[in-house]
């Protein structure tokens, strides 16, 4: 342990009460923000692994049968997971000869339409929670930093002294709250900027898939009409 250290836990122990609630406070924010970080940073990059493998296989299967087999295997893959109930209305609104009508196109649109959205809400889950730890973690170090000085004043109000080996100790004690709010309101704002990029993209992704879909759906339909 530094020196460094040990100054620092020396100071957060001859602390105020209100002070050590703040940075308990603080230190509960960092932890769950940088929880949220790792586990939504593994979420994340399945998620697009497996979107990007199921694009592919999409393309290269010759039927929508073949591609609704392998999208069971890429669960974690947003675009599978939209592709599946459209699939199953697909299947669901087929005639007797297995030509799939044009009043179900509105379904799967509103299907679609349906899917991202809910893959949308999935993926923003606990990203506001970082916003929130960005634009309140500063403020409530403040907050202990002006309590902090606030309580240093009175101290030497009542002794009488106002020199810098008396006054320096405390307000560096009360600075600590601040130093701490930013230290938990940085990541966390760098992670919510990131994350939010990534579901826009994400977002822009699955309403492409969608449009393919949609577009595979309707030559098909034609296709049939014109036979």
């Amino acid at each position: 342990m530094t020196t460094e250290t040990i100054g620092l836990l020396y100071m957060l122990a001859d602390a105020g009460p209100v002070v050590k609630f703040v940075m308990l406070v603080l230190l509960f924010f960092s932890i769950v923000t940088w929880a949220i970080i790792f586990i939504k940073f593994k979420y994340f990059r399945k998620a697009f692994r497996e979107t990007a493998d199921f694009t592919d296989i999409f393309w290269q299967c010759r039927t929508l049968d073949d591609a609704f087999a392998k999208a069971k295997a890429l669960r974690s893959s947003p675009a599978a997971r939209i592709f599946i109930p459209a699939y199953m209305e697909i299947n669901r609104s087929r005639g007797k000869d297995s030509a799939i009508s044009l009043q179900s196109m509105g379904s799967v649109q509103r299907i679609l339409r349906r899917s991202i959205t809910m893959e949308i809400h999935r993926y923003r889950q606990l990203i506001p929670f970082l916003a929130t730890v960005g634009n309140t973690a500063p403020f409530i170090g403040l907050f202990g930093t002006v309590w902090g000085i606030m309580h240093t004043f009175q101290g030497i109000g009542l002794s009488g002294s106002a020199s810098l080996a008396v006054v320096a100790p405390g307000i560096s004690e009360a600075l600590i709250a601040t130093a701490a709010g930013l230290a938990a309101a940085i990541p966390a704002v760098m992670a919510y900027n990131h994350y939010t990029d990534k579901i826009r993209v994400l977002n822009s992704e699955l309403e492409t898939f969608s449009s393919d879909l949609l577009n595979i759906i309707e030559r098909d339909i034609q296709n049939q009409m014109e036979a």
